[in-house]
């Protein structure tokens, strides 16, 4: 039996019983500021309230206002509504998306539990749907990547500011939203390394960073950028022409833009980069260990992904390893005569 839920408003208004402090609504918000205060990036909370929005939205349609209300047979409710939902489409909700909106239910409770405002975390026995590990759909060779980077008009001051930020993405393969953290004192010329804050899971990391990258980061710095800020300068490094950061969205379209005009015949736009870069070091022999490091992995499992795209090392290995080379000349059989048929 599939269930059908109308979507939330795109306003974040109040849900549930917002005049009780011991409703959901309420202890949501505490949660957040709690977040907040553990310095965990704005992307992170705004992702976390939206799914626990639709949770509270859930429970307040089947008269579920308090935390108290709820316990182990309402989470497998909610988890098997998720899996029996379908959208507008008619296609049910991805093995991703469950992931993506229960991992906050029990990082919620598993905080309302510590915190004394439940007795037993329902959630604790909670078993999230297995993640499938997918391949990237496509990866740039280097020189589909030169490509790209070559499409900026580097005349102009937009044009030297998107070739630096394009050139960042290829050096350090950073993600799209660690890019627009990025501030001016995060570059460290002369170790030719970057530091990325609160990468995911709220992790700081250093990565290198080419020379070609920092010359391009250099010249938008001394040519573009200046004339880009407007009032005060708070050292973000890459900025729009209103002078404010950008934001993970525009990028995503700005970069997608620059994929486009290649005409490479391949699609995507941040993260492309970010693939392309680990296969081809992969591909170039960088050690599993290190491209961990490099892509801010919390598992080797999750890098491990970037092996079964890297075919140029892979036919490297076997050439070097697979005992049946190809014979010398004149090692083949002559076969003289007709054969019977």
């Amino acid at each position: 039996m599939t269930t059908t839920l109308k979507p939330l408003p795109k306003t974040k208004a109040p849900i549930g019983d917002v005049l009780d402090p011991n409703s959901l609504y309420n202890h949501m918000r505490r949660f957040l500021a709690h977040m907040e205060e553990r310095h965990r990036s704005p992307e992170t909370v705004s992702t976390r309230e939206k799914h626990l929005r639709f949770f509270i939205h859930w429970a307040d349609e089947r008269g579920i206002t308090k935390p108290q209300e709820i316990d182990r047979a309402v989470v497998e409710r909610y988890q098997r509504h998720l899996f029996t939902y379908r959208k507008t489409n008619g296609e049910p909700l991805s093995v991703s998306t469950r992931h993506l909106r229960l991992i906050p239910i029990g990082l919620w409770f598993a905080w309302m539990t510590k915190q004394g405002i439940l007795a037993v975390n329902p959630a604790a026995e909670m078993e999230l749907p297995k993640l499938p590990r997918h391949l990237p759909k496509a990866v740039f060779t280097a020189r589909e990547a030169e490509l790209v980077l070559s499409i900026p008009d580097t005349s102009t001051v937009m044009g030297l500011r998107d070739r630096a930020i394009l050139e960042t993405f290829y050096s350090t393969a950073i993600r799209r939203a660690e890019l627009t953290r990025l501030r001016i004192q995060d570059i460290d010329v002369e170790r030719g390394m970057v530091f990325v804050h609160e990468g995911k899971g709220g992790k700081d990391r250093w990565v290198p960073i080419g020379e070609r990258a920092l010359a391009w980061i250099n010249a938008y710095l001394e040519q573009a950028r200046e004339r880009l800020v407007r009032g005060v300068d708070d050292g973000t490094l890459f900025i729009t022409n209103r002078g404010g950061a950008l934001s993970v969205v525009r990028l995503t379209s700005l970069v997608e833009g620059y994929i486009k005009q290649a005409d490479t015949g391949k699609k995507g736009s941040c993260h492309l980069f970010r693939h392309s870069t680990a296969t081809i070091l992969l591909d170039s022999g960088m050690d599993l260990r290190y491209l961990q490091s490099l892509l801010g992995h919390a598992e080797i499992s999750t890098t491990q992904i970037y092996t079964q795209v890297s075919m140029g090392r892979l036919k490297e290995q076997h050439a070097a390893m697979h005992p049946g080379k190809l014979p010398q000349a004149g090692q083949f059989p002559v076969i003289e005569g007709r054969q019977p048929a």
